[in-house]
């Protein structure tokens, strides 16, 4: 995504109920200033590229996301797994620069994951 499309999705996340495309101009405009139709177009954009659905409300649209920030952000590095070319080799460049707290949390979450999944064949 790029720069505008990436701050409307961080506050289309972080609404709690399917925002306009005015709520949302209004919001992006108070740090730089953006037209109400480059907003407009951004958002048909991400509907369009599946991130975002909408429901008309009268005259409008109201938008919502397709995905919790944490799928798409799952989304997106797998896809970057299986483009990296070494799979273990973009794994470990990515383990190496996690903080204490991630890789106790990572641990964690592969430690869980085993016990669910039970010995491997």
């Amino acid at each position: 995504m790029g720069p505008l499309e990436t701050a409307v999705m961080q506050r289309i996340w972080d609404a709690a109920q399917p925002q306009s495309v005015r709520q949302i101009q209004e919001q992006i405009s108070a740090e730089r200033a953006f037209a109400y139709t480059t907003v407009m177009t951004v958002m048909d954009n991400l509907h369009k590229k599946g991130l975002l659905e909408r429901s008309r409300k009268g005259r409008a649209y109201l938008y919502s996301p397709k995905q919790s920030r944490e799928q798409y952000t799952a989304s997106v590095l797998g896809h970057v797994l299986s483009e990296g070319g070494d799979r273990q080799g973009v794994l470990m460049h990515f383990v190496e620069h996690l903080d204490d707290e991630a890789l106790t949390s990572l641990r964690g979450l592969l430690e869980e994951h085993s016990r669910e999944d039970g010995p491997r064949s």
